[in-house]
């Protein structure tokens, strides 16, 4: 009687990734209060002001470019928008590079008194609210001279530390220090050793640190409001303060220059995507 020889198993045909409708239905929703504020702007500032009156989601029936052309006039746009992009820039460069020294230098001295309580230091910075210190700031900028673009990116460095210092931190301690041992072997100084090793393993940190601060700096309006003395150097934000009146507003131009101060970050992210994106890849991949 011949045995049966058994079957090999049926290997399993390769279909279709399971969908995660969960997920995929919270995204959706998500990406609605993104979408919606958005199309109203939009909506809004391509309307007359007598088309305000019905539904705020409504298309346009007549379409009024002539808003754009407005806000560009009433907000001064070109020497509002060199401002901000001047302080951004500014405040981006200058808080990447101070910033992630003495992150590094924190993080690898943490055995020690000084530098730990240096640490909890900046880091309880987080608790102090901003309008407790509010008018000791505005008066010390004046006596300094710094009530500027200058004195502006230097608060936006100060104040943005105790955050950067906390993320900074926590990613240099995962950092390996038998690279920086082999480099000081190899007869690498500090400073060689930072900027040759360690600052270019904090790219996805910098990437962080840089949109946070890149954001904060161009939308920020109560910091610029009571630092900056001199009109000419009022930033976007500023510069559209001028449409909400006591008691009327025109909704229609006042759309128009957020649309036309949301641009330039918009563009800003469209060119430099590629870079961000690889940097977050390249820590995911360390």
């Amino acid at each position: 009687m011949s045995a049966t020889v058994p079957r090999p198993a049926a290997r399993p045909r390769p279909g279709r990734p399971r969908v995660n409708w969960w997920l995929t239905a919270l995204m959706a929703v998500l990406s609605l209060t993104v979408i919606v504020p958005l199309y109203f702007t939009v909506v809004t500032a391509l309307k007359t002001p007598d088309q305000l009156g019905g539904s705020g989601f409504g298309l346009p029936h007549e379409i009024r470019w002539a808003n754009f052309s407005d806000a560009w006039k009433l907000t001064h746009f070109p020497s509002a928008l060199m401002n901000s992009a001047l302080i951004t820039v500014g405040a981006v460069l200058l808080t990447l590079l101070t910033n992630s020294l003495v992150a590094y230098a924190i993080a690898r001295n943490m055995h020690r008194r000084f530098f730990k309580g240096l640490y909890y230091y900046f880091v309880s910075a987080l608790f102090v609210p901003f309008p407790i210190i509010m008018l000791p700031v505005v008066k010390q900028t004046a006596v300094l001279g710094l009530d500027n673009q200058a004195g502006l990116i230097l608060l936006y460095v100060v104040y943005g530390l105790a955050f950067n210092i906390f993320l900074y931190v926590g990613f240099l301690r995962s950092v390996p220090k038998e690279l920086e041992e082999a480099a000081r072997t190899d007869g690498a100084g500090t400073w060689t050793i930072f900027w040759r090793v360690i600052f270019p393993l904090l790219a996805p940190m910098n990437a962080t640190v840089g949109i946070l601060t890149c954001l904060w700096a161009w939308n920020d309006f109560l910091l610029p409001l009571v630092v900056l003395s001199d009109p000419s150097a009022q930033t976007l934000p500023l510069a559209q303060f001028i449409f909400q009146g006591q008691f009327n507003t025109d909704y229609t131009v006042a759309f128009a220059s957020y649309l036309m101060a949301l641009a330039p970050v918009l563009i800003v992210y469209v060119f430099a995507q590629r870079w961000v994106i690889s940097g977050v890849m390249r820590g995911s991949l360390k």
